[in-house]
C-alpha cells in the first residue's frame, strides 16, 4: 500500500469505508458510519499506507458531536447525579482505581516504561492523554497506540453489544433516519455555534474542550430555546467518517512492531478494564433501577465521542450516559499526571543482581 499514489489511497479508503459502512448499515449495526471508516482505516495503516487525517477535519468533527450530544442533554441529568451521587462516586473512582492498578500490573510485568504504561493504560480522553504524556517523557508512540487500541475495543465491544440488545428494534433505529431534511436558518447557527465554541475552547486550551465547549454552550442555548440545534444525517455522517479515519490510520505498522511484544499483556489489560466496567453497569441498573444499555455505556471506559456516536443510535439515556462520561474525563485529566508520576516511581521492577 505504501507504494501506491496517494490518490489510490484515498479512493481506496473512500470506497472501502463506504461498502463497510453500507454493510454494516444493512444489519442494523450501531455505529456503522463509525466503526466502517476506523476498520478500513487500521487495515490500511496496517497495510503501509501513508494517508493520514488533517487535523482540521478532526477537530471539526468533534465541535459537530459536541453539538450532537447537546441536542440530549437536559438539566434534569444534574438531579439525578445529584441524588444519587454516592454510586456517581463510586463509579468514578473505582474507574480511576482499575485504570491505576491496570498501569501499575502493566507496567510491573512487561517492559513498558513506567511513564508510558501509566499514560497508556488511562481510561478516557484518548487526544489528551497522548498530547499530555510526551511531557512527561513517555514514549508518545506507544501511548498512542494503546489509548487508540482501548478505543477501538470500546467501540466494537459496545456496538455489538447494543446490537444484540436491541434486536429487531435496531432495524427501527435505523429506518427512522433523514439523510437529507430541509434546513433552515437553526442549521447556520449551529454550524456557527460549532465553530465559534469549538476554535474556543481549542484557544483556551480546554481538554476535550473542541467537543465539550459546543457540548456544554449549545445545552444551554438547545435548553433555553434560543435555536434548535439542526444536524443533518449527511453531516453526522461525514463527522463520524473523519472521527473513525483519524483513529485508525493512528495504528500504523512501525508502533505496531514497537508494541508487539507486549501485546498480550496490554490487550489483557484492557479487556480487564472493560470487564470491571461492566460490572459496575450491572451495578448501577440494580441500585438505579436503569436499563443495561445505558448504564453500560455510561460506565464503558472512553472515548467521550465514539460512545457519544453509539449512544445517540440506541435509544440509551443521552444525557446519563454524557453526564458520566464528562464527569469521569474531567476526574481523569485531574488525576492523570500524579498517578503516571506515582506508577512511573513504583511500579517498574528492580533490575536483578549480577551472579
Amino acid at each position: 500500500m505504501a507504494k501506491r499514489s496517494p490518490a489510490f489511497q484515498w479512493v481506496t479508503l473512500l470506497i472501502c469505508s463506504l461498502v463497510l459502512s453500507l454493510v454494516m448499515l444493512h444489519f442494523h449495526f450501531p455505529a456503522a458510519l463509525l466503526l466502517g471508516p476506523m476498520v478500513i482505516g487500521v487495515v490500511m495503516s496496517l497495510s503501509g499506507a501513508t494517508i493520514r487525517i488533517n487535523n482540521r477535519f478532526f477537530i471539526a468533527s468533534q465541535a459537530i458531536i459536541g453539538c450532537m450530544i447537546a441536542q440530549n442533554l437536559s438539566s434534569s441529568i444534574l438531579v439525578s447525579l445529584a441524588a444519587n451521587w454516592p454510586i456517581v462516586l463510586f463509579v468514578l473512582f473505582s474507574t480511576l482505581f482499575a485504570s491505576g492498578l491496570s498501569g501499575w500490573l502493566l507496567v510491573r510485568f512487561s517492559d513498558l516504561p513506567g511513564s508510558t504504561g501509566a499514560w497508556g493504560s488511562s481510561p478516557g480522553g484518548a487526544a489528551a492523554m497522548v498530547a499530555m504524556s510526551e511531557e512527561f517523557g513517555a514514549d508518545v508512540r506507544l501511548v498512542a497506540f494503546m489509548q487508540y487500541l482501548r478505543v477501538l475495543f470500546v467501540a466494537g465491544s459496545a456496538a455489538l453489544i447494543v446490537r444484540l440488545a436491541l434486536g429487531s428494534e435496531a432495524q427501527a433505529v435505523v429506518q427512522e433516519l433523514i439523510w437529507f431534511p430541509s434546513l433552515d436558518w437553526n442549521f447556520a447557527a449551529t454550524i456557527a455555534l460549532a465553530v465559534i465554541a469549538g476554535w474556543l475552547g481549542r484557544r483556551l486550551r480546554i481538554p476535550s474542550g473542541t467537543m465539550l465547549l459546543p457540548m456544554l454552550v449549545g445545552a444551554v442555548f438547545h435548553a433555553g430555546d434560543v435555536f434548535v440545534i439542526q444536524l443533518p444525517e449527511w453531516l453526522l455522517a461525514m463527522a463520524y467518517a473523519f472521527i473513525g479515519w483519524s483513529v485508525g490510520l493512528r495504528f500504523n505498522r512501525a508502533v505496531f512492531m514497537l508494541a508487539l511484544k507486549t501485546l498480550p499483556q496490554i490487550v489483557i489489560s484492557i479487556l480487564a478494564l472493560m470487564s470491571l466496567c461492566a460490572l459496575m453497569a450491572l451495578l448501577l441498573t440494580k441500585i438505579l433501577g436503569m436499563d443495561f444499555l445505558t448504564a453500560y455505556l455510561a460506565t464503558s471506559p472512553g472515548g467521550l465521542d465514539t460512545v457519544a456516536i453509539i449512544a445517540a443510535g440506541s435509544g440509551v439515556d443521552m444525557s446519563f450516559v454524557m453526564a458520566m462520561q464528562t464527569l469521569r474525563l474531567f476526574s481523569i485529566l485531574m488525576t492523570g499526571p500524579a498517578m503516571a508520576r506515582f506508577i512511573s516511581r513504583r511500579a517498574p521492577r528492580k533490575p536483578k543482581p549480577l551472579a
